[in-house]
């Protein structure tokens, strides 16, 4: 029959048998001398061990009149480990290599980390048990805030389930670490260090303020000897409060910019990376491109492509970078920011992108500047009486178009393996001509840096024809080099034609029709299908009379009119 004794063993009363008393007792005397070299903190590392120890006891003690016997302290002891354990794994410590390494082995517990909070340590505490940075723990629960809604909410529920890791031990366990003497002793006297750093730090700040306020303090103090009154407790304390509530308030706003930063800031980033690749930003390395059109300035350049995409990309990225950067430190005081050769080198790229853009806008600006033309004449075989058709086709084998029209509107072809553009943009007239000979021109328009090179540009223009007999088969688009996509070039026809000759326009052309004049004046798009004359000034439509007529001619057949008074 063995004498039971009542302790209290980390605020926590248990009733132990007498030997496993001594057991106990003998077990942490030698822990304690195991500490007396190295007094740091070390009623706090015992205070410590003791809560671990009266943890695992709780585990074993199922009803609270169980007796702890000195099986239960054994195998407290083999969890905990020997003092002599320790005293090896102190000279690990104490060497300047070493670092945690956290045990997954040992399993972990979830708990909130005050010591690395925003607002209750939620996300650190997740963060510390997926072995994460807490900045992407916080920035998917803002993700889930903002898209779905319920982010809040479940903060909410995490932050009055989980609790706050407080102790040594449990803040072992959120880390992953065994909870022994060894880890725990490492734990408080890392600790240590880091409020002695912070001591120091604050002593210094306090050193300088004191300084500062000295004079501040004497001024006081002469005000109140020469007979000023003191301001009321009551007030100033009231205004106190609410400082620090304004400032809480500001602090609040200051974190939701900073997550507007990081969101804008981002999305811009990503578009930009999108954007890039499907411009064709990697041209050079045969990636194909499924953005066909890019900004004017690109084309006709010295600087290629690909290296002017880049330079978009880290013009527009870098100042969201350093953006995106800001957003995560005002978020999180862990995110250090850029060192001073880092920012000065992005600040070297940014500056060479700009010259390179303003470069690239100058000379973009210059092949604008002059314009030139060149015209070819043909001679038409026509008598008097005689018909002329014109009509339009297409090529579909090079850009099919179900509907040929004019327009300004252009698109990037490849011919015979050549990049190319292809329009549309072709007007057709109709005149009379001064001489008794029937003919007509191809004017070609473009533009270029000289008017010398506006002309080549312009000769260059592929356009053809075909003359059947008395019908002319024009194209319904030109080609030219690709350089040329936003030359503002067109191509105008012009056919002059002697009296009593007759034009049929084909329907195919009529959306080419630019300002034909006729003595019905018939709008150009309503005179496909029809047949003119060339009078003796201008076109005459010779097969529009009828229907115009039965348009507005009344029919007189069972003709009423009703009066009534």
């Amino acid at each position: 029959m063995n004498k039971t004794i009542n302790i209290n063993l980390g605020g926590f009363f248990f009733h132990i048998d007498e030997i496993a008393y001594q057991k106990l007792r003998r077990y942490l005397e030698s822990i304690s001398r195991s500490l007396s070299d190295d007094p740091q903190g070390k009623n706090e590392i015992i205070a410590d061990i003791e809560a671990r120890i009266s943890e695992l006891l709780t585990e074993k003690i199922t009803d609270v009149r169980q007796v702890v016997n000195e099986a239960d302290i054994e195998d407290v002891i083999k969890i905990m480990g020997q003092p002599e354990d320790y005293a090896d794994a102190e000279e690990v410590y104490s060497d300047a290599s070493y670092s945690y390494k956290r045990n997954n082995a040992a399993g972990k517990k979830l708990f909130r980390d005050g010591d690395d909070k925003f607002l209750g340590g939620v996300a650190s505490g997740i963060a510390h048990y997926f072995d994460i940075d807490t900045i992407w723990i916080r920035l998917g629960l803002l993700a889930l805030f903002f898209s779905a809604g319920f982010g809040i909410l479940l903060y909410i529920i995490l932050w009055i389930l989980l609790p706050e890791a407080k102790t040594t031990a449990e803040k072992l366990q959120m880390e992953g670490e065994p909870v022994n003497i060894d880890n725990i002793e490492k734990k408080i006297r890392k600790e240590f260090n880091e409020v002695s750093e912070k001591v120091s730090v604050v002593a210094n700040q306090a050193s300088e303020k004191i300084k500062e306020g000295a004079n501040e303090f004497s001024d006081k103090m002469s005000k109140t000897f020469s007979g000023k009154t003191k301001k009321n407790n009551g007030v100033s304390d009231f205004f106190d409060t609410i400082g620090k509530i304004l400032l809480a308030i500001f602090k609040v706003i200051g974190k939701f910019i900073g997550i507007l930063i990081i969101f804008v800031s981002a999305a811009v980033i990503l578009s930009l990376i999108i954007g890039g690749f499907s411009m064709g930003s990697l041209e050079w390395l045969g990636v194909a491109s499924s953005f066909t059109h890019y900004p004017p300035f690109m084309y006709d350049t010295i600087l290629p492509r690909w290296l002017l995409t880049l330079s978009i990309f880290l013009l527009v990225g870098i100042p969201f970078l350093i953006l995106f950067i800001l957003g995560l430190r005002i978020l999180s005081s862990n995110v250090r920011k850029m060192n001073k050769p880092t920012s000065l080198t992005l600040l070297g790229i940014w500056i060479v992108c700009l010259f390179a853009l303003i470069f690239t806008g100058i000379d973009f600006g210059t092949s604008h500047s002059n314009y030139g033309d060149t015209t070819k004449r043909t001679e038409l075989n026509l008598f008097p009486k005689d018909t002329l058709t014109l009509k339009m086709v297409n090529d579909d084998n090079i850009y099919y178009r179900h509907n040929l029209r004019r327009s300004t509107y252009k698109e990037e072809v490849e011919v015979d393996g050549i990049t190319m553009t292809y329009a549309s943009n072709i007007k057709v007239d109709v005149r009379k001509s001064t001489t008794n000979k029937s003919y007509f021109i191809i004017q070609k328009e473009s533009k270029g840096k000289s008017k010398s090179k506006a002309k080549e540009n312009a000769n260059e223009i592929q356009y053809n024809f075909e003359i059947i007999d008395n019908t002319i088969i024009l194209d319904a688009f030109y080609l030219s080099e690709y350089k040329n996509f936003w030359k503002d070039e067109e191509i105008n026809i012009i056919f002059y034609i002697s009296e009593d000759i007759t034009i049929y326009f084909d329907n195919s052309i009529k959306s080419f029709l630019y300002s034909v004049d006729n003595v019905q004046e018939i709008y150009d798009r309503d005179m496909g299908n029809h047949h003119f004359i060339m009078t003796d000034k201008t076109l005459s439509c010779t097969d529009c009379r009828d229907e115009e007529n039965e348009e507005e001619e009344p029919n007189d057949e069972n003709f009423e009119v009703n009066i009534t008074s």
